[in-house]
């Protein structure tokens, strides 16, 4: 049926044959499919991730802060498949009740805490150590903005633009539009907001860059969903190109960015992260050759 001839029926019921890239592993209804527990390493910090923009956000995090000294940030990092359904674990369903990556399980107290949504664990974080967060309260207040922007636009761009333009089982005109204007609009706001800031809270680098670039950031310098980049013209938003550049080649970033990762060049993919030492040694062209 086309888009155009569709009616909605009264009642909406779940069509298991829906289409589109990830459709089995997308349902309306919350809860674990089977009873898997989640691995506990030696850290005090366990992430159950996979290295997409939200994932990224947390390690990027994770890796700024030992970086910055803070030797009690150390954390294993294992790999959630959401292509294979390890999000509907009984572990991980218990970390995080709405199954989605990163969810982070915190054991440094006497009782263990469960922390998810990416903006709310970078925001945790930061206030455990007291960093990547302005303690001027104006600044503070406009990192607090641009995260609560990132994690209200960045659907539009993933759920909305991505789902359509790349991964929809066939093209359709309507939403499609619908979205680019809406990322276009986006990427606008970043662009002017950026032209006269060197971060998004200002001059201080924060959880709010760490949260926004490897959405927008990534889709104006690297591309996103197959020719979103050329499609949306990203690469003119200059100054977001400027900022993203600068993150993107800070070295906590370039480690943060390769935890978790299960594809592309197999020299950036470390899958499990469970010690500084596995840079080096455990990246997937290592295990490989």
């Amino acid at each position: 049926m086309s888009e155009e001839n569709y009616t909605p029926p009264k009642v909406w019921t779940w069509d298991q044959e829906s289409g589109g890239r990830f459709a089995s592993i997308n349902r309306p209804v919350s809860g674990a499919t089977h009873d898997k527990e989640l691995p506990v390493g030696k850290h005090p910090f366990q992430l159950y991730s996979l290295a997409t923009p939200n994932g990224q956000k947390v390690t990027i995090m994770f890796e700024e802060l030992l970086a910055a000294g803070h030797a009690d940030a150390e954390y294993d990092a294992w790999l959630i498949n959401i292509g294979e359904g390890d999000q509907f674990g009984s572990g991980f369903v218990a970390a995080n009740p709405n199954s989605k990556i990163p969810a982070l399980m915190d054991h440094s107290g006497d009782k263990p805490i469960r922390v998810f949504e990416s903006g709310n664990i970078l925001f945790y974080l930061a206030e455990k150590f007291g960093a990547f967060l302005p303690t001027d309260h104006a600044a503070r207040t406009e990192a607090m903005n641009w995260l609560f922007w990132l994690q209200g636009s960045a659907p539009y761009l993933g759920g909305g633009f991505g789902h359509f333009y790349a991964y929809a089982p066939y093209k359709m005109e309507y939403p499609i539009n619908r979205f680019a204007m809406e990322v276009k609009r986006q990427l606008d706001v970043l662009d002017k907001h950026l032209a006269d800031n060197e971060f998004l809270a200002g001059s201080e680098y924060s959880i709010a860059d760490m949260a926004t670039a490897p959405w927008y950031g990534r889709m104006a310098t690297e591309g996103a969903y197959e020719e979103g980049k050329t499609f949306l013209a990203a690469h003119e938003y200059t100054n977001v190109v400027r900022w993203a550049e600068a993150i993107f080649d800070r070295p906590a970033v370039k480690r943060g960015r390769m935890v978790n990762a299960a594809s592309g060049d197999p020299a950036k993919q470390l899958r499990e992260r469970h010690d500084a030492s596995d840079f080096d040694t455990k990246t997937q062209d290592k295990l490989e050759g």
